[in-house]
């Protein structure tokens, strides 16, 4: 307690700057999966995919951040071992903010796609396992979030082979695609309205004071996408393209459509990544200074100070423009040839799926949702058309990112006590 009376404002500006350092690897890492299927697509070029990023994920972060958050992260460990030493639960905090985003640049160097979520989760079930006390970490919450590295890629995998496949029967194998494209891309344009709504509602507006029930949510979602549709289905009809050109020609206008479909999709993706995942930051930086605010004190929620969301904000957004290139490569060239029709089936089905587990109360990674939906799209065209040796250091990085994340998080957690006591 005196450590946390003597040195508090010293502990904060501590966790303020690993805080920043990790929003910063959840840009480099996590929104580069979310743009990179518009990017390799070439829907996007990088250049507008980060610009797009920085508007919505800054967005998502500062209006639907929350201004409340949880003390501990996705409740996995209990906080009445801490009643007695909170100044532990201090060092812990920035050992695991520190632990999750050293590891973030080391997997974003290497061009790996990795969880955030389970970056920071096996930070903090490390420093409490080893620094407090085995029983300090809920590990049944941790189990679930295993679990999840096979639920969550097989879901959005089986959706993408399946809108990938209905897209392919419904207008490219047809005879002429472009006519095809102007009666069945409205129902796709309907279909993504929709889960982006509710993905934004879910997701990217919870925080906010609004108390949107899932009926209510439904009942806008299904207004948003016929409004999308109906948007769509006059400019799809206003392009003009040549009946009497090739048929490959045909394909490629078929595909422009597609792209301006991913455009929306990645703003819509964007926000809702911003509004979620900034808490892998701003969750434990805000849990620091609630206790030094409350003088030693653990609430189960803390507001937000002013000073946390812009600062989550600003380090996702820099992140994304200094380093986020190479995991867009991986995920936009590296596993499977992408086109505009195929990222758009990937995106949606990584949408799908985040509504899918945030109703079921599923444990979600959206790096593994989107890379499992890519892989679907793949396996749509063959176990050919997947680069396996890609795939293989991607399970390989998800696999080792929580006990990576843990090892980190115990030695930072030690050098803090050393440092501090």
């Amino acid at each position: 307690m005196d450590i946390i009376l003597n040195s508090g404002s010293t502990l904060v500006i501590i966790a303020a700057v690993v805080g920043l350092f990790m929003a910063w690897g959840i840009g480099a890492n996590d929104v580069a999966n979310a743009m990179g299927t518009s990017v390799g697509s070439k829907a996007l070029t990088i250049k507008q995919a980060i610009i797009i990023a920085m508007v919505f994920e800054f967005a998502g972060a500062y209006l639907a951040g929350g201004e409340v958050t949880s003390t501990i992260r996705k409740g996995i460990i209990d906080a009445s071992f801490f009643v007695d030493s909170p100044e532990l639960l201090v060092f812990g905090m920035i050992s695991a903010l520190f632990a999750a985003a050293t590891w973030l640049l080391i997997a974003s160097a290497l061009g790996w796609p990795v969880s955030t979520t389970h970056s920071i989760v096996g930070a903090i079930v490390g420093f409490a396992a080893m620094g407090v006390s085995v029983d300090a970490v809920t590990w049944s919450k941790v189990a679930g979030i295993v679990g999840s590295w096979v639920i969550t890629p097989l879901i959005s995998g089986v959706i993408a082979f399946i809108i990938f496949n209905s897209a392919q029967k419904l207008i490219f194998d047809t005879d002429k695609p472009l006519e095809q494209a102007k009666r069945w891309v409205p129902l796709y344009m309907f279909l993504a309205g929709f889960v982006l709504a509710l993905v934004t509602i879910k997701k990217g507006l919870k925080h906010l004071d609004l108390h949107i029930g899932n009926i209510d949510g439904f009942i806008y979602a299904a207004i948003t996408a016929v409004i999308v549709a109906l948007i769509g289905k006059v400019f799809i009809h206003r392009l003009k393209f040549d009946e009497t050109a090739e048929l490959k020609t045909h394909y490629a206008n078929v595909e422009k459509v597609f792209a301006i479909l991913m455009i929306v999709t990645a703003c819509c993706m964007a926000f809702a990544h911003g509004s979620n995942d900034v808490a892998n930051a701003i969750g434990p930086l805000a849990a620091v200074v609630s206790i030094v605010d409350n003088g030693g004190q653990i609430a189960a929620k803390s507001a937000i100070a002013w000073w946390i969301l812009p600062l989550g904000g600003f380090g996702i957004v820099a992140g994304l423009a200094i380093f986020g290139h190479k995991v867009i490569a991986t995920i936009g060239q590296g596993i499977t040839h992408l086109t505009p029709s195929r990222g758009f089936a990937a995106e949606l089905a990584a949408a799908c799926t985040v509504v899918i587990a945030s109703g079921a109360g599923l444990p979600i990674s959206t790096t593994q949702t989107l890379v499992g939906a890519v892989l679907g799209v793949g396996m749509a065209r063959g176990i050919a058309a997947i680069n396996l040796g890609v795939v293989r250091n991607i399970v390989v990085s998800w696999v080792i990112t929580l006990p990576v994340g843990a090892g980190l998080s115990i030695m930072f957690f030690w050098m803090m006590k050393g440092i501090f006591a």
